[in-house]
């Protein structure tokens, strides 16, 4: 069964010091565009999580994240004591310069403003992910990925639906082309007597054959017919024998189009018109859809 580009996993990583959380966005594109959108991943990690991602995932817009939640002691704030004081000292300076004469209110505006200062208050730092917690990172890791494959699964059932349900609704308008065919015989006849007529021209009957013979080869869309019911058929072949047919199943569908196309130049008739702009309609729905067809 088919799988779609869009696809959307989370999973968690709980560490002695805190949890991470993953997340991995998949969206539909040609190729494999990845994004880590973090920098807990260490640099000797990046490649070997590249690669795993692309492998699993083979193609589209694939976007990592990951967000860590420390532990209450882990996550706890330092008070940069020096920067502190060498603020104070300098307000100190500065306000005898100036002739400023502290009140317990303006010392307690100065505090609360040296607590706003950079680097006054720390968040207390240490390495996230490293040798000793890589293995319980990485099945994480593993554990979202599989569901991110499983939503893409499951989306693609629903488009394998729609596609395929689509090609067949372009096979039965054309039957109705066919069933067509005979009125359009008669309607080309009849142009062609009424011309002769207006413009008083008796006809023998060989050169009117001949005539018939000329507008029913310029207008014949057998070869049409047969071309499109066999890119029809190759489209479903290929949609349920192939694992990943998205970028093949594009090129089917230009060569739908082009037969659809050509027969709608040919027809010469409104009600056949109006069948080919159905199954155009048709084909332009299944064209959007495939873009998103792993």
């Amino acid at each position: 069964m088919i799988k779609s580009m869009t696809g959307y996993g989370k999973a968690e990583a709980v560490l002695p010091n805190g949890k991470i959380t993953i997340e991995i966005k998949t969206l539909n594109g040609k190729n494999a565009d990845l994004g880590i959108k973090s920098s807990l991943f260490p640099k000797d990690k990046e490649l070997e999580v590249r690669s795993r991602l692309s492998s699993r995932l083979v193609r589209g817009s694939i976007d990592l994240f990951l967000s860590w939640e420390a532990n209450a002691e882990e996550g706890g704030k330092e008070f940069n004591m020096d920067n502190a004081r060498s603020y104070i000292n300098h307000a100190n300076i500065l306000a005898k310069e100036m002739g400023v004469q502290y009140s317990p209110s303006n010392s307690a505006m100065l505090l609360n403003a040296i607590l706003r200062m950079p680097e006054i208050v720390e968040s207390k730092k240490s390495e996230v992910i490293n040798d000793d917690n890589w293995d319980i990172v990485s099945a994480a890791l593993d554990a979202c990925i599989d569901m991110v494959d499983e939503y893409r699964s499951h989306e693609g059932e629903a488009l394998y639906k729609d596609v395929t349900s689509r090609v067949d609704n372009i096979l039965n308008l054309y039957e109705k082309v066919e069933a067509m065919e005979g009125a359009r015989a008669e309607n080309v006849r009849a142009r062609i007597l009424k011309a002769a007529e207006e413009l008083n021209i008796k006809l023998d009957n060989e050169r009117f054959e001949q005539e018939m013979i000329y507008y029913l080869e310029k207008f014949d869309i057998n070869e049409e017919k047969v071309r499109l019911r066999e890119h029809c058929r190759y489209f479903k072949d290929t949609i349920e024998g192939e694992a990943y047919p998205g970028k093949k199943l594009g090129f089917i569908i230009q060569e739908m189009g082009r037969e659809i196309n050509t027969t709608g130049s040919k027809a010469n008739h409104a009600e056949i018109q109006k069948l080919v702009v159905q199954m155009k309609d048709e084909l332009e729905k299944i064209r959007e859809q495939s873009m998103n067809i792993l």
